[in-house]
């Protein structure tokens, strides 16, 4: 079987979370690496799309990720994003730390692919890669894998 685009930023994200999250510490060190990746994307996003784009792109995966993840239970309110991102980081923090990992790399996987089918796998990759340039990618062992839808 090929490597996919789709594999390759799944993998790419899974790493960087890792990474960020200092390989899977606790709860709260997964929701501190995830939310601070979604930072970053929704910086280099901001000016192509605006800010509520990136709000209400974000909502949709986060509705789209809740099917798998039910506990993602957060009001998301694109005029007020940083409140909704609040509470997805307490929600986060009261999981078991192999579910937030889970769900973080989901959420993130399904924002990027929502995107790349608004503007493209190429253009998505352009604006978004170097926020998932992994140094040192982890095994599967270490950072659970991104499932999506």
């Amino acid at each position: 079987m090929s490597t996919t685009n789709r594999d390759l930023r799944h993998a790419a994200i899974r790493s960087t979370l890792a990474r960020h999250a200092g390989g899977v510490a606790d709860a709260g060190a997964v929701a501190e690496a995830a939310l601070g990746a979604w930072q970053q994307v929704a910086e280099r996003l901001d000016p192509v799309i605006g800010a509520r784009g990136v709000a209400v792109l974000f909502g949709r995966a986060l509705h789209l990720t809740r099917k798998r993840f039910a506990w993602l239970v957060v009001a998301w309110d694109p005029a007020d994003s940083g409140a909704s991102l609040t509470y997805l980081k307490a929600c986060f923090e009261a999981r078991e730390t192999d579910d937030a990992a889970q769900a973080g790399c989901a959420l993130l996987a399904t924002f990027t692919e929502l995107l790349a089918t608004l503007i493209g796998e190429s253009l998505t990759e352009r604006l978004l890669g170097p926020v998932w340039v992994p140094a040192n990618p982890p095994t599967d062992q270490e950072y659970p894998t991104c499932a999506t839808r």
